[in-house]
C-alpha cells in the first residue's frame, strides 16, 4: 500500500532537567522565550539570550507495526546534536542543527504506544555568529512505507527542450516497475511506466519562471503488479536557466537580473521556531517591492519555505554552511560536510527554485592552498550529485597574507576574517590575484561587498559571470576603499553590465543576533524591521524593481532614536511622517522614491516641481515645516498616476488594527496583527511609545509580541510592551476549532482597537 505520512508536531512535552515536562508544540525554540541579558554567555551573536543547555523532548506515538513494512522518522531540523531514542533505545544522531535527517527506526518500533525521546544538547560553544535557537524546531513526521518502497532524495528530475516541447528525464531510484504521472497547471495529465529512467514528453509546456510560478504535480507510483506499493509526489517546475558569459541570466529565453534580498532563518520573536504560513506574509511583502530572488543564507533552510519559494516565484541561491574550518561548524566539518552537503542537494535538487547551489561563505584563509583544496573538494561533489546547477562561494572583501595561526583559539572567527590587521592585502592587483586563484574553482564569481573591483575582475576573468552574493542598500566604496559612503546604491550597480547577474541585499529583514551591542537584540538597518514594519529603502527598492507606478516621500528625521545600524549596511533614517511640532519652518531634508517621470511636490496654498533623480536613483531636496500637510505627485505621460501624502496629525486618540483576511480552523497555525496610533481623523503618529497590551478571546491564544525595535527588552512572550514607532504586532495561535476570534489592544489615553476574525 502507499506510505503513510504522520505529522508529528503536537503531543510533545518538554524539559530543561529531565524530569519537570510542559506541554509544548513543534516547531519550537526555547531560546526565544526568555529574557535577554547583557551578561549572557556568547552575548552579542546570541543577541543576549541565554543558552547552553540540554533539553529533552517527550512524545508517545500509538502505532500498529506490520510486518514487511519500514518506520521513519523525519526531522526538518534540530538545533543541535539530537539524540533521538524511541523506546529507551537510541536510533539515531545529527548534530548540525539546520540539516534536515530520516532515521530508520523499524527495529525500535512495537505495536501500541511508543515513546519517543529527543535530547538537544545546546552546550557547545562557539554556536553561530548569528541567532541559532535552541530546540526541535522545524516541523517533523513519522513515515511508514513497506519494506520495498520509493525514496525521494534518490530521484532526480530533469528536463530538456526541443520545438515547443519539454521532455521530462526521471531518475526513479529503483530498478522496479513505476509508473509516471504528470499533472499539469490547468490538470491535464500524462503518464509512462518504466525503472530506473523514465521520459515524459510534454507539448507547449506551461514554464515556471518568478514572474510566472507554473507547477507540475509528478506523482511516481511504485508498482508490484497492478497493484501500488509505495507513492510519492513532488511538484516541480518545467523551466530553461541558463547562464551564458558575457550574456547573464536567462530564464526561458528571457533576460533576468536577481534582485534579492539575504535572509536568516529566525523571524523576530519567534526565532527560529517560524512557521510556513508567517513565512508566506514575509514572502509577499517581498514580492510586493519587487524582489524576486532570496539568498538563503548562511545554512539549509526549512522543506516549507523552499515550498513557498517554488509556488509564489523566487530564485534561490541555496547554501548549506557559513564557514568551513573554523566557527561553529568546525567542530562538524571533518565528520559531516559530506552528509550535510547532501542534506541540502539531494532534497532540493528538484525544485525549480533552486539555481545556484552555495557551498561557502566567507571562510577562513581565503585563496591560501588550503582553502583552495577545500573548495575544489566541495564544488566537485557538489557537481558530482547534482551536475545541473552552477556551484559557488561567496567571497569576503578581505584577503590576507599567510600566518601560522591556531583557528581553534579564534575566539571571534568573523573578526577574525574582516578586521584590517598587518596581515591584509592592499595592493588590488594582489588582491584580483586572490580572486582568480578562488574563482578558477566556481562557475560563478560570486562576490560579498566587491562592487568596486567589478570592471577589473570582469576584465580578468570575462568567461565567468558577477553575482553580488552579499551587497549594501545604498552605499558603495572605490577603488581603494572597499567601504566608502558613496550613494550610488549597489543594487543599481548590480544591473548596470549584462555580465553581472545582480545581487542580494544584506538583508531583507532585522535578524537576531549578530548584535552592535547592547541592548539590541540583533541585526538592524535590514529593509524591512522584525515585525514587517518597512524602512525607506524598501520604497527605494520598489522604485528600482517594480513597474507599477508608485512613490513614496519620506522625511529625513534623527530624532526617532538609533537603532545600532552597522554604518555601511544602512540607509539614512527617513520616516515617512509630517509631525515636527518642534520646529517652525525649519528646512527638512526629504527623499521621494518613485519610478514616475515626472514629481509635483504639494503643500497648503502652493505646489512646485520636484528636481530629477539623483545618481542615486532618488528626489531629494528640502521643504519648510509648516502644519499641515505635503503631497508628492507622480505622473507618467503628464498624467497623474500615483500620490503620497504626508499630514501633520492631530493629538493620538485611538488604536488601530491593520486589516486582515479571515483565518483557517488549523491547529497550531499562527498570523502577526499589528495595531498602530492614530488621531481622530485616522492619520498615523509614529511619536508614540506608550505601552500596548493585547487580549484574545475565542479559539487562539497570544505566543508572542514584537513592535520591531531590537533594542526594546520586553521579553517577547510577554502580552504588553511599548509601542515603538506608534505600532506594535501580536502574534496568536489557533488551537483548531472554528468560531469568532476577537483580539483586542489597549492603551491608557487612546480607544482601544479590537480586530474580529473568523476561524473556518
Amino acid at each position: 500500500m502507499p506510505r503513510t505520512i504522520i505529522p508529528l508536531n503536537e503531543g510533545w512535552t518538554f524539559s530543561l532537567d529531565g524530569t519537570n515536562f510542559t506541554p509544548v508544540s513543534i516547531p519550537h525554540d526555547w531560546c526565544i522565550e526568555r529574557p535577554v541579558d547583557e551578561n549572557a554567555p556568547l552575548n552579542m551573536s546570541q543577541g543576549y539570550f541565554h543558552r547552553g543547555d540540554i533539553g529533552w523532548y517527550l512524545c508517545p506515538v500509538t502505532i500498529e507495526k506490520r510486518e514487511q513494512h519500514r518506520y521513519f522518522l523525519d526531522f526538518g531540523g534540530v538545533y543541535e546534536q539530537a539524540a533521538v531514542l524511541l523506546n529507551g533505545e537510541e536510533v539515531g544522531r545529527n548534530s548540525y542543527g539546520p540539516s534536515p535527517f530520516r532515521l530508520d527506526v523499524t527495529d525500535a518500533v512495537r505495536s501500541g504506544e511508543n515513546t519517543l525521546l529527543v535530547k538537544v544538547d545546546c552546550t557547545a560553544e562557539p554556536a553561530d555568529r548569528w541567532y541559532s535557537g535552541c530546540g526541535i524546531y522545524r516541523p517533523m513526521k513519522l513515515i511508514v512505507t513497506e519494506d520495498v518502497h520509493l525514496d525521494e532524495r534518490k530521484i532526480a528530475v530533469t528536463t530538456q527542450f526541443a520545438e515547443s516541447c519539454a521532455v521530462v528525464d526521471i531518475q526513479t531510484g529503483t530498478e522496479l516497475p513505476v509508473r509516471a504521472t504528470l499533472a499539469g497547471p490547468d490538470g491535464t495529465a500524462l503518464t509512462a511506466q518504466g525503472t530506473s529512467s523514465i521520459c515524459l514528453t510534454v507539448p507547449a509546456p506551461q514554464l515556471w519562471s518568478a514572474e510566472t510560478p507554473h507547477l507540475y504535480t509528478l506523482t511516481l507510483s511504485l508498482l508490484d503488479g497492478s497493484r501500488i506499493a509505495d507513492e510519492i509526489s513532488l511538484r516541480i517546475g518545467i523551466r530553461d536557466v541558463q547562464f551564458v558569459p558575457n550574456e547573464g541570466l536567462f530564464v526561458n529565453g528571457e533576460h533576468v537580473y536577481l534582485r534579492g534580498v539575504c535572509l536568516h532563518q529566525d523571524m523576530g520573536c519567534r526565532g527560529i521556531a517560524a512557521k510556513k504560513e508567517m513565512w508566506r506574509e514575509r514572502l509577499i511583502q517581498l514580492k510586493q517591492m519587487g524582489c524576486n530572488s532570496i539568498r538563503a543564507a548562511h545554512h539549509v533552510h526549512s522543506e516549507e519555505f523552499l515550498d513557498l519559494c517554488d509556488e509564489m516565484g523566487f530564485y534561490v541561491y541555496e547554501e548549506c554552511f557559513d564557514k568551513w574550518h573554523s566557527g561553529a561548524y568546525s567542530r562538524y566539518f571533518a565528520d559531516s560536510w559530506q552528509s550535510d552537503v547532501d542534506a541540502m542537494l539531494l532534497r532540493d535538487r528538484n525544485r525549480p527554485s533552486v539555481i545556484i547551489w552555495g557551498i561557502g561563505n566567507e571562510v577562513e584563509n581565503q585563496a591560501h592552498d588550503s582553502m583552495i583544496a577545500t573548495l575544489k573538494m566541495l564544488v566537485d561533489h557538489a557537481h558530482a550529485v547534482d551536475p545541473t546547477r552552477p556551484v559557488t562561494y561567496a567571497m569576503n572583501p578581505h584577503f590576507k597574507r599567510p600566518a601560522n595561526i591556531d583557528l581553534s583559539k579564534v575566539k571571534d572567527i568573523q573578526a577574525f576574517v574582516d578586521e584590517v590587521d598587518d596581515r591584509e592585502i592592499d595592493d588590488l592587483m594582489e588582491k584580483l590575484a586572490c580572486i582568480r586563484r578562488i574563482c578558477e574553482h566556481v562557475d560563478i564569481i560570486s562576490c560579498n561587498y566587491q562592487e568596486q573591483w567589478y570592471p577589473q575582475i570582469h576584465a580578468m576573468m570575462p568567461d565567468k559571470l558577477i553575482l553580488g552574493t552579499e551587497i549594501y542598500q545604498y552605499f558603495v566604496g572605490d577603488p581603494e576603499h572597499y567601504q566608502n559612503y558613496t550613494e550610488t546604491p549597489p543594487p543599481l550597480i548590480a544591473e548596470s553590465e549584462k555580465w553581472l547577474l545582480g545581487g542580494f541585499i544584506w538583508s531583507g529583514f532585522d535578524y537576531l543576533g549578530e548584535s552592535m551591542g547592547w541592548p539590541s537584540k540583533g541585526w538592524t538597518g535590514a529593509v524591512i524591521r522584525t515585525n514587517g514594519n518597512p524602512r525607506a529603502s524598501y520604497h527605494m527598492l520598489r522604485s528600482f524593481w517594480t513597474k507599477e507606478p508608485m512613490i513614496h516621500l519620506a522625511i529625513l528625521d534623527y530624532t526617532m532614536g538609533d537603532e545600532f545600524v552597522k554604518e555601511h549596511w544602512g540607509f539614512p533614517p527617513y520616516e515617512a511622517h509630517w509631525d515636527f511640532p518642534m520646529f517652525h519652518k525649519q528646512l527638512l531634508p526629504y527623499m521621494i522614491a518613485t519610478n514616475c517621470e515626472q514629481v509635483e511636490i504639494e503643500v497648503p496654498g502652493r505646489s512646485f516641481a520636484a528636481p530629477a533623480k539623483s545618481a542615486n536613483g532618488l528626489i531629494t531636496g528640502f521643504l519648510p515645516y509648516l502644519p499641515g500637510f505635503v503631497t508628492a505627485k507622480g505622473y507618467i505621460g503628464g498624467k497623474l498616476v500615483c500620490e503620497h501624502k504626508l499630514v501633520a496629525p492631530g493629538p493620538a486618540a485611538k488604536l488601530a488594527f491593520d486589516a486582515h483576511a479571515d483565518l483557517p480552523a488549523e491547529r497550531g497555525y499562527e498570523v502577526m496583527l499589528t495595531v498602530r496610533v492614530q488621531d481622530e481623523q485616522g492619520h498615523p503618529i509614529l511619536r508614540e511609545n506608550r505601552a500596548v497590551a493585547f487580549t484574545v478571546d475565542g479559539p487562539a491564544l497570544i505566543v508572542a509580541t514584537d513592535n520591531g525595535d531590537l533594542m526594546e527588552t520586553t521579553p517577547y512572550s510577554s502580552p504588553a510592551l511599548p509601542l515603538w514607532h506608534g505600532q506594535a504586532s501580536v502574534v496568536i495561535r489557533l488551537t483548531g476549532e472554528e468560531g469568532e476570534i476577537r483580539i483586542s489592544a489597549c492603551a491608557e489615553g487612546l480607544a482601544p482597537a479590537a480586530l474580529i476574525l473568523n476561524a473556518q
